[in-house]
C-alpha cells in the first residue's frame, strides 16, 4: 500500500507537466471542507507535539522549502499550518533579491547560512530555486550558468540529509485563474496592498515560461532524499491539510524522543 503522501511526491526523472496536474483538486481529503478543518486542526496538534519532540532532542532537524507562483499561498501556508509550534525551535528565512555582498559568492552561499541547527524547524518561503526559477525566465545569466545549479541543488540538499536534515519541498500549485482572484483580492482591500506590487503583472505575463522552469526544477531535484511534492492549491483548506498531513508523516518517519532525564530527578522535592 503506498503511503498517502505519495498521490503529491514527484519522482526523480519524472516528466512533469504542470498544466496536467490538477490545481483545484481534493483527492484524499477526510470528507468536505468543515471535515478536513478537522482533520487539519488534529494535525496541527499533532505537528506541534513532534516538533516540541524534535527541539528537545536536538540531534536532527527538518527542512520545509516552499515555492510558488505570486500568490500561490506561501505566507498563508506558513501562518496555518505551523499555527501550533514552539516558535523558538522554528526559523523562517525568506529570499529576496541578492545582496551586493551574496553575488560576490556562488548562490548557495546565502542559503547555507540559513539551513536549521539540529532540533529545529527551518521554512524557506522561497529558496535556492530562484536561481534556476526567475533567473532562467529573465535571462539573468545564460542556460551554461543555470543548467548546471540542477546538480549543485541536488548534492547540496543530500549533503543536508546526511548530516540529519531530513528535506521536504513544497509547490503550491494553483491556477492562473485562481491568481487573478488573489490579486483583485488584494486591490479590493486597503490592508493587503502591501502584498501587491504591479511587478507582480509582468511576472504573471511569463506564466507559462515560468511553469516550464518549475516543470524542469521538480523533475531534475525531485530526488529520494529530498522529494518535490506538488500540493493542489486553489482551495486553501486542502492546501492547509495537505501539508501538515506530509509534514506529520515525515517527522513521525524520525520519530524524535525527548532525551532521559538526568540521574537522580526522581529523588529530587521541591521544598
Amino acid at each position: 500500500m503506498s503511503h498517502p503522501s505519495s498521490r503529491w511526491q514527484v519522482r526523480h526523472g519524472e516528466h512533469v507537466d504542470l498544466a496536467d496536474l490538477a490545481t483545484s483538486s481534493t483527492d484524499g481529503a477526510p470528507g468536505d471542507k468543515a471535515k478536513t478543518n478537522e482533520a487539519t486542526a488534529a494535525l496541527t496538534v499533532k505537528l506541534a507535539d513532534l516538533q516540541d519532540r524534535l527541539w528537545a532532542e536536538g540531534q536532527r532537524s527538518l527542512l520545509v522549502v516552499l515555492q510558488a507562483m505570486d500568490a500561490g499561498g506561501k505566507d498563508g501556508t506558513v501562518k496555518h499550518v505551523f499555527s501550533g509550534v514552539n516558535p523558538a525551535g522554528v526559523r523562517v528565512a525568506s529570499f529576496k533579491v541578492p545582496t551586493e555582498l551574496e553575488r560576490a559568492h556562488d548562490f548557495l552561499w546565502r542559503i547555507h547560512q540559513e539551513v536549521p541547527a539540529h532540533g529545529e524547524v527551518g521554512i524557506f518561503n522561497r529558496s535556492h530555486y530562484e536561481d534556476v526559477l526567475i533567473v532562467r525566465v529573465n535571462e539573468l545569466v545564460p542556460e551554461s550558468v543555470w543548467r548546471p545549479r540542477y546538480g549543485a541543488i541536488r548534492a547540496f540538499e543530500e549533503a543536508l540529509v546526511a548530516g540529519g536534515t531530513t528535506v521536504v519541498k513544497l509547490f503550491l500549485h494553483i491556477s492562473k485563474d485562481e491568481q487573478a482572484e488573489r490579486f483583485q483580492a488584494r486591490l479590493d482591500d486597503p490592508t493587503k496592498h502591501w502584498k501587491f506590487s504591479a511587478a507582480d503583472l509582468e511576472v504573471r505575463k511569463r506564466w507559462d515560461d515560468y511553469q516550464e522552469a518549475y516543470a524542469d526544477a521538480l523533475r531534475e531535484t525531485s530526488t529520494e532524499a529530498a522529494p518535490w511534492f506538488v500540493i493542489p492549491a486553489d482551495r486553501k483548506w486542502y492546501r492547509n491539510w495537505a501539508v501538515s498531513s506530509i509534514l506529520v508523516d515525515a517527522l513521525e518517519g524520525l520519530d524524535p524522543q525527548y532525551p532521559p532525564p538526568e540521574p537522580g530527578l526522581d529523588q529530587i522535592h521541591i521544598t
